[in-house]
């Protein structure tokens, strides 16, 4: 039997997406914890890694929803090459599908720090030409590089370059990649003007989802996940 692709993500929805035949999925907001998380995947068997789920905008062509299968990694721990077979197949199992028009190859920002505003999305992509930013492919792309392994990477944007993130949204997530809610009403009830851009954020999280579940079913279709 094969190894299975680990896909590494940020947040405990989006692993749920990626999980599936062949597919072990890893999750934690907090860096450390997702390493370590990722090491123990890789200790069971691994034939190679995907960074799987949302991004932040930086292109300001991409709207919410668009979807981004990185050539390369612009990190923290220098430029990090994607698998050019494996990431032409994912692209590939698109085809005839509504996400045949709406996926993006290019160059994917990785940091450590959520980048919430529109002057630091306008930064980032100017001095990077980044399409769109995470957390965890920089991560992701430095292990498996270390590792021999292959690495490619599958994102959707969730908040577009234009939209500044109120506070509100990130308050209540968790170093494990799971929300509470608390914390989230805390901060409407301290600053209530937020509920506006909460409620595009929505709309906006819910065009992200709706392209990772249509790319995890075309990928599971096409069985570009499978490495042999």
């Amino acid at each position: 039997m094969n190894a299975p692709v680990i896909a590494v993500t940020g947040m405990a929805f989006e692993a749920k997406i990626a999980r599936g035949r062949g597919v072990e999925a890893v999750f934690a907001a907090r860096s450390d914890w997702l390493e370590r998380a990722l090491s123990d995947a890789l200790a069971r068997g691994c034939s190679g890694i995907v960074s799987f789920g949302t991004a932040g905008g930086l292109a300001a062509d991409l709207a919410p929803g668009a979807l981004i299968v990185a050539d390369e990694i612009c990190g923290p721990f220098g430029p990090l090459k994607t698998d050019a077979a494996w990431s032409a197949r994912i692209v590939e199992s698109f085809a005839g599908t509504p996400l045949a028009g709406n996926t993006h190859r290019g160059t994917m920002a990785g940091v450590a720090a959520p980048v919430t505003s529109e002057a630091d999305k306008r930064s980032l992509h100017s001095s990077t030409g980044a399409l769109a930013v995470d957390m965890e492919s920089h991560i992701a792309g430095a292990i498996a590089t270390a590792r021999g392994l292959p690495f490619a990477v599958c994102r959707a944007v969730v908040d577009p370059a234009w939209r500044t993130l109120p506070p509100a949204a990130t308050a209540g997530l968790r170093d494990d990649g799971t929300t509470a809610i608390a914390p989230i009403l805390r901060e409407l009830m301290r600053q209530p003007s937020q509920l506006g851009a909460l409620v595009r954020l929505a709309a906006d999280a819910r065009a992200a989802r709706t392209t990772l579940v249509q790319a995890r079913h075309a990928l599971e279709k096409s069985g570009a996940l499978i490495l042999r």
